[in-house]
């Protein structure tokens, strides 16, 4: 341990580096946002900006007016070398000391595009229950697996978002991109290897992507999301903040299944609670800590791979500073 001398003159020196450190990180952070027509908001608290309502803050949050605008953080990031990341899908957890670097909010790309044969062009900050509201609105099918599902477009993308009544795959004729040097450039589908929960892209940012939509009944439609929606209200806790499915299904197996028989339905950490209606949801009772959560996480895994010999993997992406 540095030994401070009662002059001062050592915690003078410290100090003074602090300050350099912190303006030289403010001057960078300032050059990568010049130009930027779209929102920025320095040290913000990133729980404002997840299903869960928990998360320490992003050095810069931007929100991009536009692609374009977007093109220019990325490229300005880029050489400034600070690191971008992209909030999207519901499934996220941010911890408590939140993430370094510019955090990117895709909420102002909000277009959606018909074109013909059935195809839809969609931003990637749009919810997907507008989506879905827009699909039904033109008597559109292949979103119904969607209903309830909370996220963006490009997070149901970058997730392969699914139900037991589908997935995102299923859907997708194209997706567009900004790449690591801030250039558009678009993916096809057979160009992407979709897998359970994942999607393998390209490096770069998803901005919008095109679907394939089949023409049908607007009534057959709506009873189907209808259904869906009030079985996703029976059995998962809407009401409560969470961020969706903790754990994928092991093959053959339900992870829900595993932790209720685990005995651990109800089972608490701090304010992160493991759902007393789904067992592979844990919810924000108020004030959980992202390091409760992580801690709750852990009993569970622990636990069910100690009765039942099954090693559960997340679902759940945490980021942000450990």
């Amino acid at each position: 341990m540095t030994t401070i001398r009662h002059n001062g003159v050592r915690r003078q020196r410290t100090a003074d580096r602090r300050k350099k450190g912190s303006e030289s990180d403010a001057h960078d952070f300032t050059a990568v946002v010049s130009g930027i027509r779209g929102e920025v908001r320095f040290k913000a608290p990133l729980r404002d900006f997840t299903s869960f309502r928990i998360g320490g803050p992003a050095d810069v949050l931007v929100v991009p007016a536009d692609v374009d605008d977007l093109c220019s953080l990325v490229r300005q990031a880029r050489t400034a070398k600070v690191p971008i990341f992209v909030l999207g899908g519901t499934n996220l957890l941010v911890r408590d000391r939140g993430i370094r670097g510019v955090v990117v909010s895709l909420s102002k790309l909000s277009a959606i595009q018909d074109e013909p044969h059935g195809v839809v062009y969609a931003e990637g900050g749009i919810g997907m229950p507008t989506l879905m509201r827009h699909a039904i609105s033109r008597s559109l099918a292949g979103l119904e697996w969607a209903a309830g599902i909370p996220g963006t477009v490009a997070g149901c993308v970058v997730m392969n978002a699914g139900t037991r009544l589908g997935e995102m795959r299923d859907a997708v004729k194209a997706v567009r991109m900004v790449d690591p040097l801030g250039h558009i450039v678009d993916c096809p589908a057979s160009a992407i290897q979709f897998s359970y929960r994942r999607a393998r892209l390209p490096r770069g940012i998803v901005v919008g992507v095109w679907l394939q939509l089949k023409s049908a009944s607007r009534e057959r439609i709506q009873t189907v999301v209808k259904e869906y929606l009030r079985y996703r209200k029976d059995t998962q806790p809407l009401t409560l903040p969470n961020a969706g499915c903790v754990f994928k299904n092991p093959e053959h197996e339900v992870s829900g299944r595993l932790i209720e028989a685990a005995g651990l339905k109800g089972a608490r950490i701090g304010d992160a609670q493991v759902s007393e209606k789904h067992a592979n949801f844990i919810v924000n009772l108020g004030r959980a800590r992202a390091s409760d959560v992580i801690a709750l996480i852990k009993k569970v895994g622990r636990t069910v791979e100690e009765q039942a010999g099954i090693t559960l993997e997340l679902e759940l992406k945490i980021v942000g500073q450990p």
